[in-house]
């Protein structure tokens, strides 16, 4: 699999899982992963998973518009930029929005060693 196929999966299977259970996307962190969500850091998978669980809505679409990646210089490791759209239920209008992922390879799969999200705001 190629570093874009395995990025594309990877967006794939994130945000289908935070969509449908984000209460599952804790497997994707570890003790040492960090979160910067809207400018406040949540540093490994407990505080990463209160952090997403508690979010003020239980419904979410994502739209994804574009997924760059590159490899990130340690062993097995690759940067993904993703950029889309997102609506929460009850709210009509979609939110645009940017994410950056570091990922790292475990003994069996990727995991997320840093995640960055933002609203995008015109």
């Amino acid at each position: 699999m190629t570093g874009e196929e395995l990025a594309k999966a990877f967006v794939d299977h994130y945000y289908k899982t935070f969509d449908a259970n984000r209460a599952l996307l804790a497997n994707l962190y570890q003790d040492h992963s960090m979160l910067t969500f809207e400018g406040n850091q949540f540093r490994g998978a407990q505080a990463i998973h209160e952090k997403l669980t508690g979010l003020p809505f239980q419904q979410c679409r994502h739209v994804i518009s574009t997924v760059d990646c590159q490899p990130s210089g340690m062993p097995d490791g690759m940067i993904v930029f993703v950029s889309g759209t997102l609506q929460v239920e009850g709210e009509q209008h979609v939110l645009k929005f940017s994410q950056m992922f570091h990922l790292l390879k475990g003994p069996t799969s990727f995991y997320v060693f840093n995640d960055i999200f933002r609203l995008n705001y015109a």
